[in-house]
């Protein structure tokens, strides 16, 4: 394990303003909005933005506040920060982003998570935090290979965990996050803890019996999710089918690559007319120059192939059954892109122990409801076994 620093040269961040300024832009239907994807208006503006406002130093030196390290697992280089709380008794807590998420979206549930007593919560609740970038995202940077699933992905967790000496820990995720928790809990169940989620993947059971005396609110994630599979996912079938495709417009062009991040925080959060509305402009354009700087849009996207290739491997990576031992939580947000029905969690999830619907926030929680997120994250770790 050897330390490691955030610092691209400024040829980099001179390059990407040059090319912002030579976009060639496209032509728009008047008065669709944002229903046939991110509106040419609201694009210019974010971009000009991003080019003349956005402070890419201020990020890095926020980022290069916290302890971060490389390592070499199973032949590809893992980048993750590592911070330890000041409570020699904290539980220590993997933490796993998603897509287009990165380690930075963490920044605001760092502090109140590893020392709690300094932000008015009790020192019992403490954890030590290992945030990892996922093997082909930002810093983990290219794998070169082929087979890095969620299951892979969960072995070096794993592998990693070892390393660090912790002999007992607890994992939280969602996204890609949400399976590769999933599956650490099955890769290394004498050694976890807890499994926390903040999204969780449900789909009817076959059995039509299964869909008596749902109630109105069940009954509207069940319809919101046939909208979402019919509207709402192309962008994984282009990344589970077609990433290296993809790949050439999105290394290419920034403008290409910010509207394809800026739809999923318009349309995955609990906002309102444009993403802000739910997320600070300056963190939707942390994760895009994350991934513009590292190059990284298409090896993210290899994870999508790996993973969900077919409608089969869809279902298998995302709905489980999953028999892990240990207990597991869930913290349901309204806005989520994925808004799960408790009963059939309950038939995939035997282990299932601790489940919170909140009235607000999205598919990024750490950004939009940090307090949420941390408070639903003590609560459940209290209910471990010590």
């Amino acid at each position: 394990m050897r330390p490691f620093r955030i610092e691209f040269p400024q040829s980099d961040l001179d390059d990407l303003k040059r090319r912002i300024d030579s976009t060639r832009w496209p032509d728009e239907i008047p008065g669709v909005g944002w229903d046939r994807g991110v509106p040419l208006g609201y694009l210019k503006e974010l971009a000009g933005y991003w080019r003349n406002e956005f402070n890419w130093r201020a990020v890095e030196t926020r980022l290069n506040e916290f302890p971060q390290y490389l390592t070499e697992i199973d032949g590809t280089t893992v980048h993750f920060m590592h911070i330890r709380s000041p409570e020699a008794g904290a539980l220590p807590l993997i933490l796993t982003h998603g897509w287009p998420g990165t380690v930075a979206e963490f920044l605001d549930v760092i502090g109140p998570l590893t020392d709690p007593a300094a932000h008015g919560g009790d020192p019992a609740d403490a954890f030590h935090l290992v945030i990892p970038s996922i093997p082909g995202f930002a810093f983990s940077g290219p794998t070169g290979q082929v087979g890095w699933d969620t299951d892979r992905v969960a072995r070096a967790w794993m592998e990693l965990m070892r390393r660090l000496g912790y002999d007992r820990y607890a994992v939280q995720g969602g996204d890609w996050g949400s399976p590769i928790s999933l599956r650490l809990g099955l890769a290394d169940p004498a050694h976890v803890a807890g499994v926390h989620l903040n999204m969780c993947v449900t789909f009817p059971p076959p059995d039509p019996a299964a869909m008596a005396d749902l109630d109105e609110a069940d009954l509207a994630r069940l319809t919101f999710t046939a909208r979402f599979a019919q509207d709402g996912m192309g962008w994984q079938k282009i990344q589970s089918t077609r990433p290296q495709t993809l790949s050439y417009a999105l290394t290419d062009s920034p403008v290409g690559q910010l509207a394809w991040i800026a739809e999923k925080y318009k349309e995955w959060t609990d906002s309102d007319k444009v993403p802000e509305d739910a997320v600070s402009r300056d963190h939707l354009l942390t994760a895009v120059t994350i991934y513009w700087l590292t190059a990284t849009a298409g090896s993210s996207a290899q994870l999508y192939y790996e993973s969900t290739h077919l409608d089969d491997d869809f279902v298998r990576t995302w709905a489980g059954p999953w028999p892990l031992t240990m207990p597991v939580g869930v913290a349901s947000f309204p806005k989520d892109a994925v808004r799960p029905v408790r009963r059939f969690a309950e038939g995939i999830l035997p282990t299932l122990s601790h489940w919170t619907e909140f009235d607000r926030g999205g598919h990024f929680p750490a950004l939009e409801q940090p307090e949420l997120l941390v408070g639903d994250v003590r609560t459940f770790a209290r209910s471990l076994p010590r």
